[in-house]
């Protein structure tokens, strides 16, 4: 359904940075650079991150989460713990089972360096 994912950053350093540790756990390569964005492409979709065209600073959504899929419960915890060691504050409950509506996920959130909810899921059989 989507053909990629981007959000923004005041600072595409410390976002790459950021990104390419967080992804790398989920075996992303580092990011692509291309002038004021970044990109990281996968099979399943593109994720990037730019500095705002038109200028202005970038925010983050209030009540907007972008999901990475993880294959497993230590896969989430590792992403989260390379997330909290550059930079990212964790948010939410801490990192674990969650049940409702007939699913079990494992989940951990986190806030990146520019205010942007993040989340890794593993969704368990």
């Amino acid at each position: 359904m989507f053909s990629h994912v981007m959000i923004g950053t005041n600072d595409l350093d410390k976002a790459k940075a950021f990104y390419d540790a967080l992804l790398g756990t989920l075996d992303v390569r580092p990011a692509r650079v291309d002038g004021h964005r970044i990109f990281y492409i996968t099979k399943t979709g593109v994720f990037s991150v730019s500095k705002p065209i038109n200028g202005e600073p970038a925010t983050h959504a209030n009540g907007g989460t972008i999901g990475f899929a993880c294959s497993s419960p230590e896969q989430v915890d590792k992403w989260h713990a390379a997330g909290v060691a550059n930079g990212g504050k964790p948010c939410e409950d801490p990192p674990g089972v969650r049940e409702g509506s007939g699913a079990k996920l494992y989940l951990a959130y986190l806030r990146d360096l520019d205010g942007n909810k993040i989340c890794a899921m593993h969704r368990m059989v």
